[in-house]
């Protein structure tokens, strides 16, 4: 299975690669959706709160998600053993998986109640901390419920199952949206607690995306994995393996969110305004970057069964599909952005600064977006292979090693007049150019 692709098996593969990317794309843009729920639900109570939820949205993530990185290896893991038709096998990396994500779970929970002195550390402007601390507190209670949804929603995604993590995601949404603004404004007789009531309700629903995610899970077209079967204590032989794979996947995604995270707390000096200018913009480009992780994730999984299978060029073949794709979204994408800019914005927010701010910092986005783009599509197709080391490397370098210090050069004015954030926003762009060239 080693030949070249003919015209009729590119779009036979193409259309393959879009069955699993499209519910992927749904689902990361629900889930990207509770983030921006928060943001315009708690930027509506008030610029405060905005900037607190903001502040707290810009560490919980990245600790979410280089924490998720780890549960992430069950994605690949499964997909080749699926193409490699030893169904068998999975159960076993799952209830591995399982013990990691919990592990990683009450992690997150000590590191989101100790964030505190961070706060005070970089200076962060009280008033948005004194929202951004409790906030944390309460979404630290559902953090392990979703890393076990992550696991057994990437049994799902690696065996081909993708639609359920976009029923799940966009119930979720449906359901927090009322949620949020009762715990916000008091409503229903809940208590007014504004934006540490976006908190609670992100670890109310992520309890029940894990209550949801088994009822799809605990069906029998799962059952010939035997993940249920029996249990399984904690195997280093077994749990060894997934870390090998995980641990570059979360460091990866981690470095690229962990300076989105120190720009936010960096840029905290200034005040509420320009934190909560820079979070909206980061949103929408998170928003428009979401097509892209999804394609990354079906490259992911694609990639990883054509391996299993033994289809070397099959799988380039997926891989170049991947990254064509992902450039004409993201071409469009910032096109989007750069007409429509004030009315994206116009959604978060109703104060004029703020809004003025993020319509100019969205020129930026503008620029970046196809940068961050084709390298996070690029990243998952590698993951397929399990080459997950060396997308980390280059990662580290370009965001730590040249992004936050050009960053901070620019902005703090280390050798020239200070730029403030537009310093901060310049720098950010040649991490990701400096990535894809790699």
């Amino acid at each position: 299975m080693n030949n070249p692709p003919d015209r009729g098996g590119l779009v036979k593969e193409t259309k393959t690669l879009w069955r699993l990317a499209l519910p992927l794309i749904g689902a990361q843009l629900a889930q990207m959706g509770m983030g921006v729920t928060d943001v315009v639900m708690a930027g509506h109570y008030s610029s405060t709160d905005l900037a607190g939820v903001a502040l707290g949205g810009s560490l919980f993530w990245p600790i979410i998600l280089l924490l998720m990185g780890l549960v992430h290896a069950v994605t690949p893991t499964v997909s080749q053993l699926h193409g490699a038709q030893k169904i068998s096998d999975i159960g076993e990396v799952v209830r591995q998986g399982l013990w990691l994500a919990l592990i990683a779970g009450l992690t997150a929970v000590l590191l989101l109640n100790s964030i505190g002195p961070i706060y005070s550390w970089m200076s962060v402007d009280a008033t948005a901390s004194a929202i951004s601390i409790p906030y944390l507190r309460m979404c630290s209670f559902g953090v392990p419920a979703l890393m076990c949804y992550f696991c057994l929603r990437y049994l799902a995604d690696g065996m081909g199952f993708t639609r359920p993590a976009l029923y799940i995601s966009i119930t979720a949404l449906v359901v927090k949206i009322p949620l949020n603004y009762a715990l916000i404004y008091g409503k229903f007789g809940l208590p007014e607690l504004g934006g540490i009531g976006c908190g609670v309700a992100q670890a109310i629903i992520m309890w029940f995306q894990l209550s949801l995610i088994l009822i799809v899970v605990t069906r029998k077209r799962f059952n010939p994995t035997g993940w249920r079967n029996h249990f399984s204590r904690p195997r280093w032989t077994h749990i060894r393996p997934l870390l090998v794979i995980g641990i570059p996947i979360g460091t990866t995604i981690f470095a690229e969110m962990g300076l989105f995270a120190v720009t936010t707390l960096l840029l905290g000096r200034y005040g509420a305004e320009v934190v909560a200018s820079h979070n909206i913009a980061m949103n929408i480009n998170g928003v428009l970057f979401m097509p892209a992780l999804a394609l990354g994730m079906a490259a992911t999984i694609r990639v990883g069964f054509r391996v299993g299978s033994q289809e070397v060029v099959g799988a380039r073949t997926t891989a170049a599909i991947a990254i064509a794709t992902t450039t004409v979204v993201a071409i469009a994408g910032s096109i989007a952005i750069f007409f429509l800019r004030t009315d994206m914005v116009a959604a978060y927010t109703n104060d004029p600064n703020v809004a003025d701010l993020s319509s100019v910092l969205l020129l930026f986005v503008v620029f970046f977006l196809v940068f961050d783009a084709i390298q996070a599509t690029a990243a998952g197709t590698l993951r397929g292979y399990k080459d997950t080391r060396v997308p980390m490397f280059i990662a580290l370098f370009s965001y730590w090693g040249v992004g936050l210090p050009i960053e901070c050069m620019l902005g703090f004015g280390w050798f020239g007049e200070p730029m403030g954030i537009y310093g901060f926003c310049w720098g950010s762009p040649q991490a990701w150019a400096l990535r894809l060239y790699c």
